[in-house]
């Protein structure tokens, strides 16, 4: 039994902190999550769990607090979930929506601001965020950790994570009114390849109908092997100078953290990811669903100095060889402005775009059915945030309809995009299909077409206009010719 709060509106009954698996602490560091320890009583679940283990949290760049965790509990104990309903009953039967948070598979957690679940359960619809394990404590692999495992791998325990989150939503989301055969899984960035590699996972079959991924895929990302994975857990190890698993899991976290550098995040393990993203969806063996993704217009990133328009030319040269030529078409590097331009632009591209790009096309020849937004709307700005336009996870505020946690001056088009947006994705999360009363026609995404949905002043449906550079630099990230399916 779990007792919870309601919101100040008195429609929204919260549960927060709810445990969906054993802490995953001492013995259990690095192993698949175990059952729930029961309780007895009435488990008070009034407050989020504690967040993932991680750095502290600190705003920087274009993402300020509401963007961040709390800066406290931050705990290995952090296997909770959290629910905001609306159903008055058990009988109630309505979709269901769950989040899970992007931070690069290093950070982030469930109880970030802007992640609050009232407004969608508002639109009828039980809102569900799930922590899971990042970083070194999340995707360490290591030959003794795949040893000791039924499954013979190991580093995927974030994933692994998420995974026991939807078994607990599939066994008990009822008793919260919700339906356990109509549930939607959303993420961004980091969230979005979670989605992504849930999609692929046969572990994850039958846990979800549709799914929504945000800014983030692993088509080209280039996820570790198991073996890779594990030599870079014996490093680690050696680097702490301990000889065994008994002691590694008895080291702190925090000596853990300052060892997680060169760390990835999914790894293709043979157990929850059978093989790369992009063979699972080439064979047709992904889980089938209905798909919302997108990602948005000024999300590249340059981290420190620019390239001059002389260097960048070097690396357009270096990066697509015999090809460069036609990347500066798409690239331009006139002048130094131009190139710092192209930069950004370029590193959306191959980070966001050709991914999300890819995983429209994909599932669209493999049958599904799928939409493809691009957010446009450069949010309100002052001071030194003026410079980031329509930035990486700007979007999710417009997206969960929870304007009122991200801190600018909004004006009434942002409200006007926020309640479409939103209703947009209730719709979706509710039938498959975005498109219902009071929102714009949003045109079904379809390769030889390639019609999306500009979210941004206006709502409209355009075709795309950059194929072209994303067909290219598919070609060169995945070494194969994006032409030869026929459906780029």
């Amino acid at each position: 039994m779990i007792s919870g709060t309601v919101t100040a509106s008195k429609y929204i009954a919260v549960f927060k902190g709810i445990p969906f698996a054993a802490p995953p602490v001492g013995n259990l560091r690095w192993k698949a999550p175990q059952p729930v320890i029961p309780w007895t009583g009435t488990k008070a679940c009034t407050s989020f769990g504690a967040s993932p283990m991680q750095q502290p949290p600190a705003p920087f760049s274009m993402w300020t607090e509401e963007f961040l965790i709390p800066k406290e509990p931050i705990s290995e104990d952090c296997l909770t979930l959290n629910v905001w309903t609306g159903a008055k009953s058990a009988r109630e039967s309505l979709p269901v929506l769950v989040w899970i948070y992007g931070g690069g598979f290093s950070s982030g957690g469930s109880a970030c601001p802007i992640y609050d679940g009232e407004a969608m359960a508002k639109k009828g619809i039980i809102f569900v965020s799930i922590n899971y394990r990042v970083g070194i404590l999340g995707f360490f692999a290591h030959p003794e950790l795949s040893k000791e495992s039924p499954s013979q791998a190991s580093g995927n325990y974030g994933l692994m994570d998420q995974i026991a989150g939807l078994q607990w939503i599939k066994r008990n989301i009822s008793a919260f009114g919700g339906d356990p055969d109509n549930v939607t899984i959303a993420g961004q960035s980091a969230g979005s390849m979670s989605v992504n590699c849930l999609v692929a996972s046969p572990l994850a079959a039958g846990l979800f109908n549709k799914a929504i991924g945000e800014s983030g895929g692993g088509f080209t990302m280039g996820y570790r092997t198991l073996k890779k994975a594990e030599e870079d857990g014996a490093k680690i190890m050696q680097s702490m100078n301990i000889n065994s698993l008994a002691d590694l899991r008895k080291a702190s976290a925090a000596d853990l953290l300052k060892k997680q550098t060169p760390l990835g995040g999914p790894i293709v393990d043979g157990y929850v990811l059978p093989e790369t993203i992009a063979n699972i969806y080439k064979q047709g063996k992904e889980n089938k669903v209905d798909l919302i993704t997108g990602w948005n217009e000024d999300e590249g990133f340059v981290f420190g100095k620019a390239q001059d328009a002389v260097e960048f030319r070097k690396t357009l040269s270096t990066t697509f060889g015999e090809e460069a030529e036609e990347a500066s078409k798409y690239y331009p590097a006139n002048n130094n402005f131009d190139a710092e331009t192209s930069q950004i632009k370029l590193s959306r591209d191959q980070t966001f775009a050709v991914n999300n790009y890819t995983w429209a096309n994909m599932s669209d020849r493999n049958g599904g059915k799928v939409f493809v937004y691009r957010f446009m709307r450069k949010p309100p700005a002052t001071g030194d945030f003026v410079k980031y336009g329509a930035f990486h996870t700007g979007e999710v505020p417009y997206a969960y309809d929870n304007l009122k946690f991200f801190k600018r001056d909004f004006e009434p088009v942002d409200q006007q995009l926020a309640t479409v947006m939103s209703g947009f994705f209730a719709n979706f999360i509710k039938t498959g299909n975005p498109n219902g009363p009071g929102v714009p026609e949003w045109k079904r995404y379809v390769a030889d077409s390639k019609l999306i949905m500009a979210l941004g002043d206006i709502q409209t449906t355009r075709r795309m206009t950059d194929t072209a550079q994303l067909n290219l630099l598919y070609k060169k990230m995945s070494g194969s010719n994006p032409q030869s399916n026929g459906n780029f």
